[in-house]
């Protein structure tokens, strides 16, 4: 019999976890309820500075999970199930590559769709110095440019931050009030990542009227979508950003446009000696090595 209430209450444990909609006995719709959960993690081989913005998105979402790191970066098809072994259903992925390169993977799990994108000017809490604050563990407004709304690209990427910034209420670490707000802008097919502390007073005049305003914290950063997957990291390719070029494709230009002046410098040197042999003229009789040899 306590086996038979144990597997029951389970059951209904697990049916409360459910992210559905439900219907009671009176087939009146149930609220739906807000279960996300964000699974944090890296590759090998991050900067101390990627481990900083790390720790500042640990700090901004109470309801991420931070994991060890991912000691391949072939085996991404293993983040889905390392996902659901940590019971979230979202992934923020870190990719370090050469020459100090930083990819992040955006991914609803376990079924996608996922989003990989090149993050670029990061600068986190501690480098800024901002004068604003906020209290660790509260929840944030999420703020998207009306540019998300124009391409197919940018709702897609819409739904998928709405999931993974946006705390939900019944975080466990989560406070319950809202003193920041979190902001998306499109600017030059790139997303700009901004976070502002909501101020009801001015700190200049404590006592005067209420007066709303925005400081910012930190801390920001400039994500250049690349590809998105229909899969979670992996599958059919949604959509391939045509003005992309990668860090190393631009590494190699400047490193042939080097090779190309050195060229040209030495075919200069050459021709400048070709033209110094052809005006050279023919030593005459009385020629000072003859006349004294």
């Amino acid at each position: 019999m306590s086996s038979l209430l144990k597997a029951a209450s389970k059951a209904k444990r697990k049916a409360d976890a459910m992210d559905v909609d439900d219907v009671d006995a009176g087939d009146r719709p149930v609220k739906k309820r807000n279960k996300q959960r964000v699974l944090l993690l890296s590759s090998r081989g991050i900067t101390h500075r990627m481990r900083h913005l790390m720790n500042d998105l640990e700090v901004l979402l109470p309801h991420v999970k931070k994991d060890s790191k991912l000691d391949s970066k072939s085996q991404l098809h293993l983040l889905p199930e390392l996902a659901d072994l940590n019971n979230c259903n979202n992934a923020l992925y870190f990719e370090a590559r050469r020459h100090e390169d930083l990819y992040l993977w955006a991914a609803k799990t376990p079924n996608g769709p996922s989003i990989k994108m090149h993050v670029q000017n990061v600068h986190t809490m501690d480098e800024l110095k901002m004068t604003g604050n906020c209290l660790k563990g509260s929840r944030g407004l999420l703020s998207f440019d009306k540019a998300f709304d124009e391409t197919e690209w940018g709702k897609l990427t819409k739904e998928v931050f709405t999931h993974i910034f946006g705390v939900p209420p019944t975080a466990r670490k989560a406070k319950p009030f809202i003193d920041h707000v979190l902001t998306f802008s499109i600017l030059d097919s790139k997303i700009w990542f901004r976070n502002f502390q909501i101020m009801e007073k001015d700190p200049l005049q404590p006592n005067g009227p209420p007066q709303t305003t925005l400081v910012e914290i930190g801390p920001r950063f400039v994500l250049t979508p690349i590809r998105i997957f229909e899969g979670a990291f992996g599958g059919a390719t949604v959509f391939s950003n045509p003005e992309f070029i990668s860090p190393t494709a631009v590494r190699s230009a400047i490193r042939r446009e080097k090779g190309a002046k050195y060229g040209q410098r030495k075919d200069a040197e050459i021709e400048s000696s070709r033209r110094k042999e052809s005006r050279k003229r023919d030593e005459d009789a009385l020629a000072v090595s003859k006349v004294f040899a």
